[in-house]
């Protein structure tokens, strides 16, 4: 029988915080994962690298959640393992967080599925902290931190809550009309004007040039940029997957990630699977979500859109 990972063993919750089991495609990978989750004053369960990680699960009789670290494209073992705990998410039992690079970020996009996950990627030790704490949150589990909390990761740990909240805030603006009543994320579809491919380029372009002159994290706007990229894909009929859409957005991946899932949430985005390969996956604007972007350009004109 599978004894899955579960903070719960025969349906009463443990004295003390179950541990969190690592697996990573190398025992480099093992070993960074490690001293994230021991940094944040947790236990680990065990180790096992990714081909072995199923066999290791069903062996572990209770863990708070699963360190997943991924530093290249693992193929098939990948693809399984992935699958296995996007559900197992789903269904609630257990955590989650998958640390990646960059060069495996389509093939885990397109793979995990489940929101819940947290995926990271070419995160910084607080980075990675913090997408454990969400976790462990996730699961009502108090997440107690090391003294090391206190120097500059502490800082660090809270601009990115900031940075959630803000996201927050920004959606909820979105959503809520000034009655406090829910209202769509995007004005329904109307009649769409036409929009000058050569236009949105020149928008694209002058947000760049920005950065030569000052710190382009004054300029931070990844759910702008975004908009505006797959405006232009949409215009000249390209389509963009996961990375590609992260780059454009200006920010580190993790944000830009973050910035994706909620927006996908909100209908602005829309995925939609590679027909020709099932481990991609390429994003596009809403059907509403376009034609609010094509009134907007038609209404403000070229020099008033940056």
């Amino acid at each position: 029988m599978n004894a899955y990972l579960s903070e719960y063993r025969h349906g009463q919750a443990t004295s003390a915080l179950p541990p969190i089991l690592i697996v990573g495609d190398s025992e480099l990978s093992l070993e960074r994962a490690a001293a994230s989750v021991e940094a944040s004053g947790l236990r680990i369960a065990g180790r096992a690298l990714i081909e072995n990680a199923s066999h290791r699960m069903d062996q572990q009789v209770a863990s708070s959640a699963l360190w997943i670290e991924v530093e290249r494209d693992g193929g098939v073992a990948m693809d399984s393992l992935l699958g296995r705990v996007s559900r197992d998410v789903r269904e609630g039992r257990y955590a989650a967080v998958i640390s990646a690079t960059a060069a495996a970020l389509d093939p885990i996009s397109a793979l995990v599925v489940e929101p819940d996950v947290e995926l990271i990627i070419d995160a910084d030790e607080s980075e990675r902290a913090a997408a454990l704490a969400v976790a462990m949150a996730s699961r009502a589990a108090p997440l107690r931190l090391s003294d090391a909390a206190s120097d500059r990761s502490a800082a660090r740990l809270r601009q990115l809550s900031d940075e959630v909240s803000r996201i927050a805030s920004t959606l909820a603006r979105l959503s809520t009309g000034p009655g406090g009543q829910r209202q769509p994320a995007v004005e329904p579809a109307g009649d769409a004007p036409d929009v000058s491919i050569d236009e949105v380029r020149s928008v694209i372009r002058a947000r760049r040039l920005r950065s030569r002159y000052f710190r382009e994290d004054l300029f931070a706007d990844p759910a702008w940029d975004m908009l505006l990229d797959l405006l232009q894909a949409e215009l000249v009929q390209l389509r963009v997957p996961v990375s590609s859409l992260c780059i454009a957005a200006a920010v580190p991946a993790t944000t830009a990630l973050r910035w994706l899932k909620s927006m996908t949430e909100e209908g602005i985005f829309v995925r939609r699977a590679d027909p020709h390969d099932g481990r991609r996956v390429f994003v596009e604007l809403s059907s509403q979500a376009s034609g609010a972007m094509r009134r907007y350009f038609a209404e403000v004109g070229r020099a008033g859109v940056v």
